[in-house]
């Protein structure tokens, strides 16, 4: 950027008489005048987009979100750094649900299951918060194992992946209540942040929940989160 002379000392001339020679003194660079660049001068750094794509559903099997506004993450936008995976939209993700108990069994083992039904890679975070019932009259969120934490980071989902999370309905025979659907919020980013807004999920028969309801983690091994409530 160019800068004025304004650093320079004038010239300062003098006169002696009519006829005299003219003395002159010689510029000399002084000290700039302490000038920097205006706000308009310098860069202005943009924050990554935090994901807060917000999404609801049609309670059903699927349980496809349509979401509500916003890029998602807390269920879908931007990664946060330069080729960072975005996070899942709840737009672009369909919800299901199977009972994993026998024939005659009590009907207390499911598994979640997530697919990236959009056409680009993205991650879910965390484990889903699961509500019992219509999230309007929802009952408490669901605990969550802790061991069942890959330490892994995001679970990355291609075009047509699926991810799981089994669920436990029983463990503790008080305090039940029966529902045949669940509202299911994604976790955003940040452990214990919401990445959506609620999506109705449907089960495939009602189900008695207690306080001792247990969801894991998302992983891309079915069989690992089943390991977690199989044995309860």
């Amino acid at each position: 950027m160019s800068r004025s002379p304004k650093g320079w000392k004038a010239c300062a001339v003098g006169a002696a008489a009519v006829g005299a020679l003219l003395a002159t003194t010689a510029c000399e660079p002084g000290e700039t005048d302490g000038a920097g660049s205006t706000a308009s001068d310098r860069p202005s750094a943009t924050s990554p987009a935090k994901p807060g794509a917000t999404g609801s559903a049609t309670p059903g099997s699927t349980g496809s979100a349509t979401p509500s506004g916003g890029s998602g993450a807390t269920g879908g936008g931007s990664g946060g750094g330069s080729g960072a995976v975005p996070a899942c939209a709840a737009e672009d993700l369909s919800f299901g649900t199977t009972l994993e108990d026998g024939k005659g069994e009590v009907p207390k083992h499911l598994l979640i299951t997530v697919t990236n039904a959009g056409d680009k890679k993205c991650s879910v975070y965390h484990y889903p918060h699961i509500f019992l019932g219509d999230y309007a009259e929802a009952r408490y969120p669901i605990d969550v194992y802790e061991d069942s934490d890959p330490k892994a980071g995001p679970v990355t989902l291609e075009p047509g992946d699926e991810a799981y999370a089994a669920l436990l309905a029983s463990g503790v025979p008080m305090d039940q209540y029966e529902t045949n659907t669940i509202t299911l919020l994604l976790h955003g980013r940040e452990l214990g942040s919401d990445g959506s807004e609620p999506i109705g999920v449907d089960l495939p028969r009602k189900v008695a929940f207690d306080d001792g309801a247990r969801v894991t983690y998302w992983t891309t091994a079915s069989g690992f989160a089943l390991d977690f409530i199989m044995s309860s």
